[in-house]
Parts: structure tokens; sequence; C-alpha cells
């Protein structure tokens, strides 16, 4: 989990291989999939290449491989999936690989005299043509023409009885043509990845650079070895770190679990070098973001179960081939499916909401109509119908409800406003913390880059403005939920329903410099000396904005007038690769078929580094100045715009709600209403439209929107807060990478 919450630190390697050790290191190399090499021969043609010829020799049996391929599909002949992929060949075997074809032409040379004899002979001994007699009597060439024709029938025969044997070769093939594939496409990839490489001046070594996560340097050294001792070479390769300013790749190590919710954030951006990374937090955050809009218990479970289903197969699955792209995109997100099911069902069960409808499982806190709720619920003062309008201080018992929504809601005519009103301070609440917590991730950053001005410059005038405005609204809802009830009205009125203050009036009102107008039998604040304390939010959030404004660029103004401005580097040149080094550390590694091989760790010295970088010129003021004032300006606005923006969690909650009572109440209902056999027929027909509109509207459609949503609400609202995302991915020589895009390819 400790590479979740930033990347992985990465090394900048040089590589000093034996050529007769190169191919069997790098293909060591493909096979740990944990190294990105750098091309040293950018300047170089593509054609003019040390291996272009072994390249190309790989592309003349793909070719045949698939005119192999062609020939067995031809004959319907099935050709088996690789279980076990076969490892890069022996360059030795090429020529094994090689079904080559050789086509002779025939001739007759005539000539007089011994003398121009010799010089045929010469001539056809320079172009390696084979010489045959040819008889000097018309009776000799006939018998000869003769045996030629029946050597020319028996060929004919063999040739039929082939055509019979070709169906048998086929099959044979076919057990061998994906191994074969497999085998001349890591062999191509470790040829192109050879023409990355230069040579010393000696033309007696290999010289490549790589990026390396430094946990898997010994991976590396072992790969190596490992290269040494295949070919029997008694020199050992080197690895050589290099101290560079040039910025790293982005490296996440991800499982199965992680890798869906990582590619979410890789889709906005990729992080920068060792930024805070967004996935971890996003395990948790994405999925309960997602159910608080999504909440049924109903439509959950469907959608736990698939999750459920591609998790449980996803060996199976994953093993398919020519999966159609939708469903690849599904498969590859279904531990996120399956979270966001599960945490759908906690908060359909919160709302009390299955389908629509509402499960009694602890008992009413209401007094209504038996009838209309069940044999559970109490029948004191009950009304008739099936619609009553809830008033605490007639209907309420005193006893919330154990967990959740009282299913009493269900019948009640402002359970709408209910709703409204509960979920709408839900997403508000939801939204303030979120954002708040984004701001606080940026201290991460700031101490690990050690950029320890930020922290009293951006984070505290940041993390501050949230505070004094929109928590200070999050605080008044709970104090109004703590401090008003309708079981108040008629014994403490200033305390009851009809006294009860809107917090979006008083937050409104606030920023206006405002004073709230109530009845004069309220009281105008929740509690003494709201005003003073609201006024003192208010001025304190405002100091905020000039101190976003104008701390980071005066401290910059006075750092560098006082000579500690800190310098950027931009590493141009990595130093020189045959110069400056000296050998620190020897690890001696033994592979696995026992030899021994060394492995070198060098490290460039500083002299060598300090060639290599330079100082870029200081940002002007002036552009300090206006960057400031943008980024000011747009997080004072957006304050505002992404608080607003949470509410999607309670738009599309209640229209999801509505939407499911809709189609309950329009469209199943109508079955239920017929009786006797009709009425069987009905409900059979009923249940089969509402079944394909539930899972096609509000399990896909609704599901998309809501996860869609969700995506912009970490996107935007949460990650702007402390992720740039300005980084590259880290893209390893890897074998197992190279053969699932080549199968995508062909799909």
């Amino acid at each position: 989990m400790g590479a979740m919450f930033r990347s992985e630190k990465m090394a900048l390697a040089q590589l000093f291989i034996q050529p007769e050790a190169a191919y069997f290191a790098i293909s060591e190399m493909g096979e740990t999939g944990c190294v990105q090499f750098r091309d040293l021969n950018a300047e170089v043609n593509v054609f003019q290449r040390k291996f272009v010829n072994e390249v190309r020799r790989c592309d003349e049996m793909e070719r045949k491989l698939r005119f192999v391929e062609s020939e067995v599909r031809k004959d319907n002949v099935r050709i088996p999936d690789v279980v076990d992929l076969p490892k890069a060949p022996n360059p030795r075997e090429i020529i094994d690989l090689e079904g080559n074809e050789y086509y002779k032409t025939v001739f007759v040379a005539f000539f007089q005299g011994e003398q121009l004899k010799s010089r045929i002979k010469k001539v056809c001994a320079g172009f390696h043509a084979s010489l045959y007699p040819c008889p000097s009597t018309q009776q000799e060439r006939v018998e000869m023409l003769q045996g030629v024709r029946t050597r020319l029938e028996d060929l004919t025969m063999v040739l039929n009885q082939t055509e019979d044997h070709r169906q048998r070769v086929l099959v044979n093939v076919a057990k061998e043509l994906q191994n074969w594939s497999v085998m001349v496409w890591k062999m191509k990839a470790i040829y192109h990845t050879l023409n990355l490489f230069n040579m010393d001046v000696t033309k007696k070594c290999f010289i490549g650079e790589c990026w390396v996560p430094c946990d898997d340097i010994p991976n590396v050294q072992k790969a190596l070895a490992d290269g040494s001792s295949a070919c029997g070479s008694s020199i050992p390769s080197f690895l050589n770190i290099i101290d560079t300013n040039e910025p790293p790749p982005t490296f996440n190590r991800t499982n199965k679990f992680t890798r869906g919710f990582q590619n979410l954030i890789d889709a906005y951006g990729v992080a920068s070098y060792r930024e805070c990374n967004p996935a971890l937090y996003t395990i948790i955050t994405f999925p309960f973001l997602f159910a608080t809009m999504f909440g049924d218990c109903g439509h959950a479970l469907l959608m736990t179960f698939y999750g459920l289903y591609l998790v449980l197969n996803e060996k199976k699955i994953a093993a398919q081939k020519n999966k159609s792209e939708i469903y690849s995109i599904f498969f590859g997100g279904r531990y996120i499916i399956l979270l966001m099911g599960i945490f759908s069902f906690y908060t359909g069960f919160v709302y009390n909401d299955i389908f629509s409808k509402s499960m009694n499982i602890f008992g009413t806190s209401w007094k209504v109509n038996v009838t209309a709720l069940g044999a559970n619920f109490s029948d004191d003062h009950g009304h008739e119908g099936a619609e009553v309008q809830f008033t605490p201080r007639d209907n309420f018992w005193g006893t919330p409800y154990f967990i959740g929504v009282d299913p009493a809601w269900q019948v009640s005519k402002n359970k709408i406003i209910f709703l409204n009103s509960f979920k709408m301070k839900l997403s508000i609440i939801f939204g303030v913390t979120h954002m708040i917590f984004g701001v606080v991730v940026s201290t991460f950053n700031f101490v690990h880059f050690r950029k320890y001005s930020s922290i009293v410059l951006e984070f505290l005038p940041q993390v501050l403005l949230l505070i004094f405005l929109f928590l200070w609204m999050v605080v008044m809802m709970f104090m109004k939920w703590a401090m008003y009830s309708g079981t108040y009205d008629g014994i403490d009125t200033k305390h009851g329903s009809s006294c009860a203050p809107s917090v979006l009036i008083y937050f409104i009102n606030m920023m206006l410099f405002k004073e709230t107008v109530v009845d004069p039998s309220c009281d105008q604040y929740m509690f003494e000396s709201q005003g003073t304390v609201q006024m003192v939010l208010l001025f304190g959030a405002l100091i905020c904005i000039p101190w976003m404004l104008l701390g980071k660029p005066l401290y910059i103004k006075c750092t560098r007038k006082n000579g500690k401005s800190e310098q950027l580097v931009n590493g141009k040149s990595n130093g020189d690769i045959n110069q400056g080094m000296e050998m620190n550390e020897v690890t001696q590694v033994t592979p696995e078929n026992g030899s021994d091989a060394t492995t070198a760790v060098i490290n460039a010295t500083p002299a060598a580094h300090h060639e290599s970088t330079h100082h870029e010129e200081e940002e002007p003021m002036s552009e300090i100045w206006v960057h400031q004032a943008i980024h000011t300006i747009e997080y004072v606005l957006s304050t505002i715009s992404h608080t607003a923006s949470y509410l999607r969690l309670w738009a599309l909650s209640l229209a999801h709600a509505q939407l499911s009572e809709v189609l309950w109440n329009m469209v199943l209902q109508m079955g239920l209403k017929a009786e006797g056999f009709v009425g069987c027929v009905y409900v059979y027909i009923f249940f089969g439209v509402w079944a394909l509109f539930t899972i096609a509207i509000l399990v896909l459609m609704e599901g998309l929107s809501a996860f869609l949503h969700t995506l912009r609400l970490h996107w935007v609202e949460f990650m702007s807060k402390f992720y740039s995302g300005l980084g590259y991915a880290f893209e390893p020589f890897s074998f197992k990478a190279i053969l699932n895009a080549q199968e995508e390819g062909e799909e």
C-alpha cells in the first residue's frame, strides 16, 4: 500500500553488456518487465541500425507464420491456446523456424573447343551454378529425357500423397503455431530493444540507458548475470546508476484490485514524479459517492452479483479472446463494480429503499394507518387512506427508527419535502468534507518536496477559507438538527419546527452583511453571539484572499533579494558514460543454473554530474504575480462552484428514487391489479417489462450517469486541490505487455 501512496523511486541506469550476452540479458529483462529503455540512437535512421537485418528476418518469419495460420484455418483446424508462454529462442534457433524456398533456373550453354569449356565452367562456378552433363548423341539424349519423365511421374505421385499428408501436418503444426508466433514476437522485441543501445569506442561493449524502480535493481542485476551465464561468458556485465535532474517516469505498482482505480486516475493525467497518488483514497471515496446517488438495495444487488460474477470468473474471462471493447471495459473495472454495488446496498439500506419500496425491520416510530404499511405498524390514532401528512407533534412517538429512514415516510404526503432536505444537506456535508480532505492532502506533497513555505502561504489560507465559510455552514446544519424538533411544537415554541431557521438564509445573509429577519416569537440566531462569530469568520475568510494573493510572490521576491532562492535545474545530459566513473560496489549473484557471474554497480563522480547540469533562468516576477492572481481567483471562485457541484449527489439520488417509483407504479402495478388467470398472464408480461426497464434504465443508464458524475467530482472538485498530473507513465520493456498489445491489434 505504500507504493499506492505515491509513485515508486526511480533510478536512471546505464547498462554495460558484452555483445555475446546482450541478447540473453535483454530476454531476461523482458520476462521480468521492470526496465524502460531510452533510445540512444535517436539521430540514427531506423534502417541504419545495427540489428535491422535481424528485425527483417523476424518480420519475414511472421509473414510465413501468418501464411501457415491462414492455411490451418482454411482447413478448419483448431489452433489451441498457449498455456505456458515459451521463452525467447536462442538466436541459432532462428534457422529452424525459417519453411525457405529456393528457385533455380535451367539453361544450356553451347560452346566449341576445350578452351571455351574451361571458361564457361569458371563462370558457372563463380555464380554457384550446378553443372549437369549433356549426352553428345541423340539416342543418349532420348534415354535421358525418358528418365526425366519417369522421375516427373514419380514426383506427381509423391505430390498426390503429399496432399493427403498435408492435413496431418497442419494438425501437428497447429499445436506449435502459437508457440512459434510468441517466440518470433519476443525475438523481434529483443532486437528492437538492442537497436536502442550504443557501442563503446572499443566496439566490444553494448551501452544502454534505462529507467528502473529502485526496488527492482536486484532483479536487473540478476538478469544481467543470467544473460552472461546463458552464453557462457566469463566477463561480467555492469549496472551504472546515474545522478540526473531529468524528471523520471511515474510508476505506481498495482495489483488486480487496485489497477482499475489507478486507471481512473491516469485517465485524467499521470501523476508527477513522487506526487501523492489519489488512487489510494479513491478506493473508498469513489464507490461511496457513487452509492450516494445510486442508493437502492435492489439495484445494488443486481450490480453486486454482476461484479461478483466477473471477479469469481476472472481467469476464465481473461483467457477469452475476441471480447468486445465494452465488455473488456466492464471486465477491467470488475472490482470497481463490485465495490459500487456493495456501497450502494449500504446507502440503499440507509435510505430504506428497495425497488422504490421500504422495509419495516425495526418497527416504525410514527402513528400511521396499519392497512397502508402492514401489521408491524401501530394503528393508534390511525388515518383513513393510503397517504397521510406527517407532523411530529401528532404522529411521532419520540423514539427514532433504529437505522436509516423510517419506512412510514413511504406513505407520507410530505415524503419528497423530507427527503429533499435530508439528501441536500448530506450532499453538502460530504462535499465540504471531501474538498477539505483534498486540501489537507496537498500538505503531504509540500512536506515531501520540502516546500515548507507553501504550507503557510498556500495550504493555511486555502483550508481556512473552506473552514470559515463552508464548514461553518455544515456546523450550522448539525446545530439545527440537534436544537430544533417538531416535538417541541406547543411546548417550547422557540425550539419548535415553526422557529427552525434556514441555514441557507443564514449563510447568504452572512455573506451580504445582512441581519436575519425572523418572527418576533422566535430567536434571531441559534445561540447568543452567533452574529459576532459569523462576522469574525467572514473577516477571517476575507483575510485569506490577500494572504493567498500576496504571500507567495512577496516571499519569492524577498528570498531572491537575500540570495536564498532555490535554483531550478534541468538535466539535458546524463554525463559522460566513459569518464568520471569508479567502481563502488560489487554484488555476487548466483543464477539459476548454478554458475557464478558478477554485476558491478558504478556511480558517476560528482564532477561528471556537475558538468551535466545547468541552471534555468529565474521566472520574472511579473509572471509570478500574474500566475498567483489567476490561481487565487480560480480557487476562491471554485470553492463556491465546487460546493454547489456536490449537489449532484442529491439531484441524482432523488431522480433515481423517483424514476424507480414511477416504474413500479406505472408498469408493475398494472399487472398486480388484475385478478384470476388473466392476472397471472398480466403479472408475467408486466414483470418482464418492469425487469427490462429496471436493468436497462435504472441499473445501466442511471449507473453510468452516476459513475460519470462521481468521476467528475474526483477529477475536478477533489483532485484539483493537490494533484497536478503532469508526469509521464513508466512503460517497461515487458514481453507480457507486448504480447497483449499484439493480440489486441490482431483482434
